[in-house]
């Protein structure tokens, strides 16, 4: 069964975009190295300041950790919210995935 971690924060707008870049830098890297048993989704809120994280993971380690661009990007998460970030882990008791053209 996946283990599921939800990460909900509000940025500063100053620094909203430079969080973005940060993100798309981290699924840039999930893209070149295409960890195994790992789904990973990033969403800015329509207030364009709020950000919610959610990684499913088959077994017991998060791939992201090993990564520099996550290194990167949580290395100043603190810096960069105004609210959060606020964690929470679950078990996944449904997932459902359909691709376009699948």
């Amino acid at each position: 069964m996946s283990r599921a971690t939800v990460v909900r924060y509000t940025t500063r707008p100053d620094v909203t975009e430079e969080n973005e870049r940060l993100i798309r830098g981290v699924f840039a890297e999930l893209e070149e190295k295409a960890p195994d048993g790992f789904r990973y989704m990033s969403v800015r809120l329509d207030d364009g300041v709020s950000f919610v994280h959610v990684a499913l993971v088959d077994g017991d380690d998060n791939p992201l950790s090993a990564f520099a661009s996550f290194r990167e990007f949580v290395s100043a998460i603190d810096s960069r919210c105004a609210e959060g970030p606020t964690p929470a882990n679950g078990t996944v008791i449904g997932n459902y995935e359909k691709s376009e053209g699948t």
